[in-house]
């Protein structure tokens, strides 16, 4: 069974950072005074609930890593995989300096929470988690970076090499606000990294891209490259990744009928485009956006308990490596031939096999 998660529309220590108290005059806004939020706004009738808290950091990771497997499906479901391209990571919300990562080479479409890695996000040590498999080390670099320079807004990033990502960053330019949902990108949500260095095995590409998605990027173009978003939650990083892609696809389609001259194209004015985004770009309201995949996808596996597959074998996080000898000496396991969970995870070896 899954956890059971406090569902509440206001922020979350965990989730989102505490939101100030509005005041009008010294005292605080009244029901009736206040602008109503995103979801109260979209909302006719019952409310559309937020992002949810958990009472424990182990029910709120489980949760995290369900969803980014689910995720992954979507993903995987909507032709956004080449290879062994293409990665997500989300912060762990008990231990903020380390992220949790899909492993190199196993399929989007395959993977549940007991597949992810936990990486350091200062030093790339791997700290926890399915270490059964390598993480990617370009996308550490990426992720890494970005997840440094954004500590307090950035808890998920996604980054794929889609077919309109890709077509669309040979231009090297930012999307046009051709349609509502493209708004979500508008002024500073969108980046376009304009440069490319090749594959990632360096930590100054990976700064550079961080650079470029600058301090309140939602989104990115990685030109020659592929699509990159961010979000507070995974669920909002993976819901605007799909959302890129798709207005990748749509400009590609409208460039191409407006090619002839005779169909000029009528782009939202700025004075909209900003209205529009002030309106559905409130994480919470991104949250909510992705619930209809996330909860395809658990129908489409058999339940959400599917996707959590695995999450009970996860090594836990070790937040300081200890030297093997000292940790053997001091933590002897009841069961012979067997070290206990807390071991130094990038020396030892896995404890036992996550099903697959």
């Amino acid at each position: 069974m899954a956890p059971s998660a406090i569902v509440q529309t206001a922020p979350s220590h965990m989730a989102v950072k505490d939101q100030k108290q509005v005041l009008v005059n010294g005292r605080p806004v009244t029901d009736e005074e206040r602008e109503p939020t995103p979801l109260e706004a979209i909302s006719h009738g019952v409310v559309m609930q937020g992002i949810p808290t958990f009472p424990t950091f182990s029910e709120q990771r489980r949760h995290a890593l369900v969803h980014m497997a689910a995720i992954f499906r979507f993903l995987a479901r909507t032709g956004c995989t080449e290879g062994q391209s293409g990665h997500i990571t989300v912060r762990d919300p008990e231990f903020p300096g380390f992220m949790w990562m899909n492993p190199l080479g196993r399929h989007f479409g395959m993977l549940s929470a007991g597949d992810m890695i936990c990486l350091e996000i200062a030093t790339g040590r791997v700290a926890g988690g399915n270490t059964s498999r390598p993480a990617n080390a370009a996308g550490y670099l990426i992720h890494a970076a970005i997840h440094k320079r954004r500590p307090d807004d950035v808890h998920a990033v996604c980054h794929a090499h889609t077919v309109a990502g890709r077509a669309w960053s040979a231009f090297g330019r930012p999307l046009e606000m051709l349609t509502q949902d493209v708004c979500n990108f508008y002024g500073d949500a969108q980046a376009v990294y304009a440069e490319y260095g090749g594959i990632v095995f360096g930590a100054e590409e990976g700064e550079r891209i961080a650079g470029a998605l600058g301090a309140r990027g939602k989104g990115a173009v990685l030109m020659n490259h592929g699509l990159l978003t961010v979000g507070r939650t995974v669920d909002e990083a993976g819901f605007l990744f799909g959302l890129l892609d798709r207005s990748c696809d749509i400009q590609l389609r409208v460039e191409a009928a407006a090619a002839n001259g005779n169909m000029p194209k009528r782009v939202i004015s700025d004075e909209e485009a900003a209205y529009n985004f002030r309106m559905a770009s409130e994480p919470h309201a991104l949250y909510r956006e992705a619930q209809p995949d996330v909860e395809y996808e658990f129908e489409m596996a058999g339940g959400e308990d599917v996707l959590a597959r695995g999450f009970e074998y996860l090594f836990p996080i070790v937040p300081y490596p200890l030297p093997v000898l000292v940790f053997l000496a001091q933590h002897r396991s009841r069961r012979p031939g067997i070290v206990e969970t807390s071991m130094v995870f990038n020396v030892a070896k896995p404890r036992m096999q996550v099903p697959t």
